[in-house]
């Protein structure tokens, strides 16, 4: 077990083992997501450590692989579910009801349906509402458990304007109606459980002041609501995760140890427990996305380098213009203990690195220096384990890609490759299924 002080703070994709992802990728084929099961338990004992008297959830949304969410329950963590899906995930990796929280934004009908239902069997499940309506919504279906109210305090902070969500009107009751929205709850017999806010996704060291505004706004706001709904008060307040990583190779890591006291200092006296709920912190330099080269083109201004992953396999590039390392594996491992006045280095040169989807946006980076790629060498793509897969699509009608799991000496397929059948399957089944056409349909 890796003691979590002496762990360090980010894995850089120089980090790992050149020669073993390539192996990796020649054994189960490319793209591959592999994720390092070890650097999550990490990661997770680090914020452990940071919030020791917090109830720490993993945001599934980051990477809800089953292999980590096991991982991460036999470290402690509770589980912070969007979607019915990722309810149903948490509970098939182990999860009680009272380790799981449903945090749904406008939530589907049937989503509803099948938590309420499960809620039936695991009773100290909790489900947070964002709305009024939502809460009327779960009381029409007979729900009177666990009940914490999602508030939109006014304040957002995160890596691109999409992932703000402390002030976006999506998220949450406008927090001056909280208190109001939460008598009337309990009025209807809810358990009134606790609070929730979350100031947005990436939250950098030079966005602190925002985070701690927040939190002080979430922890006068969990004083008000004690003094009304009176009872035992709230049992926790919850402000969310949003801790970032550090995507460029100079960029230095969260300060968590500063963002802990920091919220500790702005919540203030509260009887609630504090919860806090990262996801990307676990996982994202846990994992990197192999791809190979498989055309290499010089157009006019730039060296386009074709590799098999695209916007379908990590669609973060192109959605959010996110930056993240890439390394020539090939180009290392050929290189690996060559002086570097050795003709056999390959020279960086600018390429623009793009997959096969047909769309512009396809690409991973545009001019960047990078040893000249040739025709099968094998790429890694570093801090791919938080929102890859997660997002990944079948657009182009593109299978999506295998993911491979180290634990330690070991390494297992932990989900296996979409085949073109894969994608057709259910029109395939509806097809044989589907009855002639009559006139009175």
């Amino acid at each position: 077990m890796t003691d979590a002080a002496v762990s360090p703070p980010v894995r850089r994709l120089s980090d790992w083992d050149a020669a073993e992802l390539e192996s990796l990728a020649d054994e189960y084929e490319t793209p591959l997501y592999v994720l390092d099961l070890e650097r999550v338990r990490e990661n997770y004992r680090r914020v452990d450590a940071a919030f020791p008297d917090a109830e720490i959830l993993y945001a599934l949304k980051a990477n809800a692989l089953g292999d980590v969410l096991r991982a991460l329950r036999e470290e402690g963590a509770g589980l912070e579910c969007a979607s019915a899906g990722e309810a149903q995930r948490a509970l098939e990796a182990g999860a009680t009801g009272a380790d799981v929280h449903y945090t749904a934004v406008n939530p589907p009908a049937r989503d509803l349906d099948w938590v309420v239902d499960a809620w039936a069997d695991h009773p100290e499940l909790t489900v947070t509402a964002g709305s009024e309506d939502t809460i009327s919504r779960l009381a029409d279906r007979g729900y009177d458990g666990r009940l914490c109210l999602r508030v939109n305090p006014g304040i957002g902070a995160g890596h691109h304007a999409k992932v703000r969500t402390g002030a976006a009107a999506k998220f949450g009751v406008p927090a001056e109606r909280a208190v109001d929205v939460l008598e009337d709850a309990t009025e209807r017999d809810f358990d009134v459980v606790g609070i929730h806010a979350h100031v947005g996704s990436g939250v950098s060291s030079d966005q602190l002041a925002a985070h701690r505004e927040f939190v002080a706004r979430m922890g006068d706001l969990a004083r008000r609501v004690d003094a009304a709904i009176g009872g035992d008060g709230l049992e926790f307040v919850d402000v969310g995760g949003g801790f970032g990583v550090p995507y460029h190779e100079d960029e230095e890591p969260l300060d968590l140890e500063s963002v802990a006291e920091a919220t500790r200092e702005a919540i203030g006296e509260i009887d609630a427990r504090l919860a806090v709920e990262p996801g990307r912190y676990f996982v994202a330099d846990a994992g990197v996305l192999l791809t190979g080269v498989n055309t290499v083109k010089r157009a006019r201004e730039t060296t386009v380098t074709g590799v098999d992953a695209g916007m379908t396999t990590l669609l973060r590039p192109a959605m959010y213009d996110a930056y993240h390392p890439i390394r020539n594996l090939t180009a290392d491992v050929d290189t690996d203990g060559v002086d570097s006045s050795d003709a056999a280095v390959r020279e960086p040169i600018p390429q623009t690195v793009a997959g096969p989807i047909c769309e512009s946006g396809d690409v991973f980076c545009s001019d960047r220096d990078l040893p000249a790629s040739e025709r099968g060498d094998v790429l890694a793509i570093g801090n791919a384990g938080a929102y890859g897969y997660e997002m990944a699509s079948q657009y182009n009608s593109r299978p999506r890609p295998a993911s491979v799991v180290l634990d330690g000496d070991a390494v297992f397929l932990s989900r296996r490759r979409e085949t073109v059948d894969d994608v057709t399957r259910l029109e395939r089944e509806t097809r044989t299924k589907r009855g002639p056409r009559t006139d009175d349909r």
